[in-house]
């Protein structure tokens, strides 16, 4: 379970094939083999921990590759990183589990005062997991959405976010990672009208 609220940013070292490595030296004390981390919002296990060169390997089932962003991943590239949430921990974002549904794209992205608005889009037949002023996780961001339509929504990015996530480095037809809040699918499930959706999961 995480929060969408990214913890630091990692640079790709290594995605070849099922093999991810990023670097993050100072985090790299911190983690430890068999944990989850969440990887531009997608839930992986640390496999191997190198202190010396302050690198940390997951795995990429094929499942997780065609299914998010990762699989096109490429060395240099920066990656938005955050590690679960303890316990014992607050819970500042909303609940994001690592599960992405589908992948979105950025439409725009143009200053407005001190935010920044962007407006993105995924496949017309999410509209219904998207809430007006409710959550969305991109990248494992926590964002809150709006304009909600015909597949595309909006956000306000604060300058801290948009400072210290990937975010910056989005442009217009890149793609994201996207999962829509558990609790709108669990309700859509409820309903019964669950199974009309493409729901997919990394």
């Amino acid at each position: 379970m995480y929060t969408g609220l990214i913890e630091t940013i990692g640079k790709v070292i290594v995605c070849e094939g099922e093999r991810l490595v990023i670097q993050v030296p100072w985090l790299i004390g911190q983690l430890a083999v068999s944990e989850s981390i969440a990887i531009d919002g997608v839930c992986l296990t640390v496999g191997a921990l190198d202190a010396e060169a302050g690198t940390f390997q997951a795995e990429l089932s094929p499942e997780t590759r065609r299914r998010t962003t990762l699989g096109g991943l490429s060395v240099g590239q920066r990656v938005n990183l955050e590690r679960p949430l303890p316990a014992d921990g607050r819970l500042g974002g909303h609940f994001v589990l690592g599960h992405v549904d589908t992948v979105g794209r950025l439409v725009e992205s143009r200053p407005q005062g001190r935010f920044i608005h962007c407006v993105f889009s995924v496949p017309p037949q999410f509209d219904r997991l998207l809430v007006e002023k409710g959550s969305v996780a991109l990248d494992g961001i926590s964002l809150t959405c709006f304009d909600v339509q015909d597949g595309r929504f909006a956000v306000a990015v604060i300058p801290r976010t948009w400072e210290e996530t990937t975010l910056s480095a989005k442009r217009p037809g890149d793609p994201l990672n996207v999962e829509f809040d558990i609790l709108g699918k669990y309700a859509l499930k409820a309903l019964g009208v669950a199974q009309e959706l493409p729901l997919r999961y990394s």
